[in-house]
């Protein structure tokens, strides 16, 4: 199956884990038949955030397409950029945060369960 994501339409999330703002994420796909859990393509406009959380033992990867922003991973916080792939680590604590006033920070996001 072949699906493009800029023509997945976005659904708007207010707060997203506690996070500020209303970020847009599409859902590319959510139905595997291995341990994926899902693949969003979402959106952070300026000045929003996805908040601090943990997903127990799922583990889940960040790609930063475009924009730029800061990632919090077990209270370290660090510049992401694009081509940076982030390792959310089972039981580990991330968040992510845009903190351009004007570039929006697109990344793709999955989650495999373990």
């Amino acid at each position: 199956m072949i699906r493009n994501f800029y023509e997945v339409a976005p659904d708007l999330v207010q707060n997203i884990h506690d996070g500020e703002g209303v970020v847009r994420v599409s859902t590319i796909f959510d139905k595997f038949t291995t341990p994926m859990q899902f693949l969003h393509y979402t959106v952070l406009p300026p000045g929003t955030s996805i908040g601090v959380h943990k997903h127990g033992s799922d583990e889940e990867f960040y790609v930063i397409l475009e924009g730029s922003g800061e990632m919090e991973l077990d209270g370290t916080k660090q510049a992401v950029a694009p081509g940076d792939v982030i390792r959310n680590a089972p039981f580990g604590s991330h968040g992510l945060r845009n903190l351009s006033d004007k570039d929006d920070l697109k990344i793709l996001v999955f989650e495999v369960r373990q």
